[in-house]
């Protein structure tokens, strides 16, 4: 947990509140279809646990942010750029909501989705 001394007390940021602002800048970000499991059993313990944040992990040790996200990403663009833009998206709008660093935004690409062209 997040936490933060003012003189007028603490503010405490969950882990949970920091998936949910990555989540959504994820599912924004161009070139991304979708967030994924880490691994099947990871993603059978949130099924069954009722998790929403499916494929965004974050840690918070002594001050440090970490963000690990497992996404899925268009077939036909570049892996490279898109989980680069992932990156500093996420890390952007992280520390402007909390008004923190964000110490590392691992970005573990999953798998490729081919698009539905036919339409």
């Amino acid at each position: 947990m997040s936490q933060e001394q003012t003189p007028l007390g603490s503010i405490d940021i969950s882990p949970s509140a920091i998936a949910s602002i990555a989540a959504q800048v994820v599912a924004q970000s161009y070139g991304v279809v979708g967030l994924s499991n880490k691994n099947f059993a990871n993603g059978v313990a949130r099924a069954l646990s009722g998790d929403v944040h499916r494929g965004v992990e974050v840690r918070v040790d002594d001050g440090q942010i970490e963000i690990d996200m497992y996404v899925i990403v268009e077939y036909g663009t570049r892996i490279i750029q898109v989980a680069a833009s992932v990156q500093n998206q996420v890390r952007f709008n992280v520390e402007k909501a909390l008004g923190r660093p964000v110490s590392a935004v691992n970005v573990h690409v999953q798998g490729l989705r081919v698009s539905n062209t036919d339409a």
